[in-house]
């Protein structure tokens, strides 16, 4: 039997705030805390109702990492309302007015501390596809072009990569594409679209991480060079505030180009850099939106280790 409202009086102050103003992931966590569950204990509690959904999938719901979107996860929230003895419908309430609510519509998207847990999963598929960190492979060029779908979503991207090989024998590149909340990894469609074909592909559910080899055709030896050109399909996540790129050396140049809708504008828009995931933002710089072509660009002549990127604020 369903409790309603027969617990609103056992209900701690601060969870009943929270589910009446939200947002989901604070009152999420808070009804958790209340009913002294670990997520283990959730995780296996959802099994019960015929509900899958992974401690790290929890984890980032109640952190607002990542929002409950697909259907299945939208069953979990269900039952999650009566496994944490909540009124019934007080989370889906939630879900469906965050984005309209008084919260800030911009998400936690591709934060940092999510870039740095999901280069563990990275690692791990680099593992199965029997590659490592190191694909013999310098950048010496690397232009990104994102397009920003009607709902805000990141929609598509494409890469022109140009490589120097560093050791003989190098015949593939690892492509590694990382989604934002809310996407589904096993619906982003990879397009080899020159000087490579798409060989295997490997993705990680509660990541949105996915990594696909790109195959050359030809074997380069040290000192050759390679272009090619990529992109990947995608439009499967929520709303996105920012494209970074993490560079682990120093390199050559890279430029980065957003595109926006032209029924989905940003209010503004800024590049930005950081030393490290743990390091706060810095060189921040207002970029102009383009109002014919709705683009906004940067362009780093040389690359240095660390993070870049572009950020931007919806109204």
């Amino acid at each position: 039997m369903r409790h309603g409202t027969q617990h609103a009086d056992v209900v701690p102050t601060e969870l009943e705030a929270a589910l009446r103003g939200g947002p989901f992931h604070v009152a999420l966590r808070a009804a958790i805390a209340a009913r002294g569950l670990p997520l283990q204990r959730v995780q296996h509690h959802l099994s019960r109702y015929g509900v899958r959904v992974g401690v790290t999938s929890l984890s980032y719901w109640q952190q607002g990492a990542r929002r409950p979107q697909r259907p299945e996860s939208l069953r979990a929230v269900r039952a999650l309302e009566e496994i944490l003895q909540l009124p019934d419908e007080s989370l889906i309430r939630l879900l469906a007015t965050t984005d309209e609510g008084p919260e800030p519509d911009r998400l936690p998207g591709r934060s940092y501390r999510l870039l740095v847990e999901a280069s563990g999963v990275l690692e791990r598929l680099l593992s199965e596809l029997e590659a490592g960190t190191d694909g013999g492979l310098h950048t010496i060029g690397h232009h990104e072009r994102v397009r920003i779908g009607a709902h805000r979503q990141l929609q598509a991207r494409e890469s022109q990569h140009i490589v120097r090989a560093h050791k003989d024998g190098v015949d593939r590149y690892m492509a590694v594409h990382h989604g934002d909340p809310g996407c589904a990894p096993e619906r982003i469609a990879v397009h080899a679209l020159e000087n490579c074909r798409t060989g295997r592909v490997r993705w990680h559910q509660d990541t949105g991480v996915l990594v696909a080899e790109l195959l050359f055709d030809t074997e380069l030896r040290t000192g050759d060079t390679h272009l090619f050109r990529y992109g990947f399909e995608d439009g499967t996540g929520g709303a996105s505030c920012e494209y970074v790129r993490s560079f682990r050396l120093a390199g050559g140049q890279y430029a980065l180009q957003v595109r926006f809708d032209e029924g989905a504008l940003p209010v503004r828009c800024r590049r930005f850099t950081q030393h490290s995931p743990a390091a706060p933002r810095g060189g921040r710089q207002e970029l102009a939106l383009s109002g014919h072509h709705r683009s906004v660009h940067l362009v780093e002549p040389r690359v240095r280790s660390g993070i870049l990127g572009i950020e931007w604020d919806w109204e």
